[in-house]
């Protein structure tokens, strides 16, 4: 008697998956990309370059185009923007009512964004929309006839307040991006465990929050610290800002191009210093308020 023995089941190696190449970009883009890229850095720090240059440089050396690169430094320009010209004290001013115009700008507009944010405000939120987008040359006539009657004109008080209205509009719009992203559900439990709704704004919405107000807050301060035109019109001799104060090297007959470089880099730095620190909230400030509204 033979026994059979049972046939042994045929297992079959699974096979290799092919995995496609990727596909290497081509060359000709690469170059494209290094070459945009360098052009586009060039286009905006070329005329820093220049100006940091030319401030290092006599009148004569600015018009001569054989001293472009090579000449001799001299901090001339520099002594008399900080020491002549009181440039000191353009400084505080400026710094005066950056600071001021963005502290009051977020008492008024952090609250009235979650106001608008919480209870649907739409129509609010669009007059303060409509508001960024007027343009300020616009209410400079009424502002100046208004003030002027009330004797304010050339203080700090209509500079601050002039100030604000660039500020105010901005804050609240960033904001209420920042206060949409907030769970509600937080401050729900908040409010059983005892809070009342201010309370839990200030205890809970708010701390959440701070990378919104540190962003609104830099942003104000930046746009309050370059602006030109309101404080062109309604600043006084004591109240002038740096950008109204660089007017002085400008007159009828000549140009002090060296000391109006100077001042231009005095004005530049320390915005400049506070946007690389902060580049992380300013963009993040640029793209909350561009997305959402």
């Amino acid at each position: 008697m033979t026994t059979t023995l049972p046939a042994r089941p045929v297992t079959q190696t699974p096979r290799p998956v092919a995995i496609a190449p990727r596909r290497r970009k081509p060359r000709a883009y690469k170059i494209f990309r290094v070459v945009a890229l360098t052009l586009t850095v060039l286009l905006f720090v070329a005329p820093l370059v220049w100006m940091f240059v030319a401030s290092l440089k006599t009148n004569v050396d600015i018009y001569d185009a054989s001293k472009t690169l090579f000449f001799t430094p001299t901090l001339d320009n520099y002594d008399n923007v900080l020491s002549r010209n009181n440039y000191f004290g353009f400084i505080f001013n400026s710094f005066w009512v950056a600071l001021l115009s963005t502290v009051f700008s977020l008492l008024i507009g952090v609250p009235a964004a979650y106001a608008m944010s919480r209870f649907a405000m739409h129509r609010s939120a669009l007059v303060v929309l409509m508001a960024r987008i007027i343009p300020g040359v616009s209410l400079l006539v009424p502002w100046y006839f208004i003030f002027a009657n009330m004797r304010m004109v050339g203080g700090f008080g209509v500079l601050i307040l002039s100030h604000m209205f660039v500020a105010l509009p901005l804050i609240v719009y960033i904001m209420i991006s920042y206060f949409d992203s907030t769970p509600l559900e937080l401050e729900e439990q908040a409010q059983v465990d005892g809070l009342t709704h201010i309370g839990a704004f200030l205890r809970i919405t708010l701390p959440l929050s701070v990378p919104g107000l540190a962003t609104a807050g830099i942003l104000s301060f930046i746009f309050s610290w370059n602006n030109f035109m309101f404080a062109l019109v309604l600043s006084g001799a004591n109240t002038k800002t740096l950008p109204v104060a660089i007017f002085n090297f400008v007159s009828y007959a000549s140009i002090d191009w060296g000391s109006l470089m100077a001042a231009a880099v005095v004005v530049t730095v320390p915005i400049m210093v506070i946007a690389l620190f902060t580049q992380k909230y300013i963009v993040s400030g640029l793209t909350a308020g561009a997305t959402k509204g």
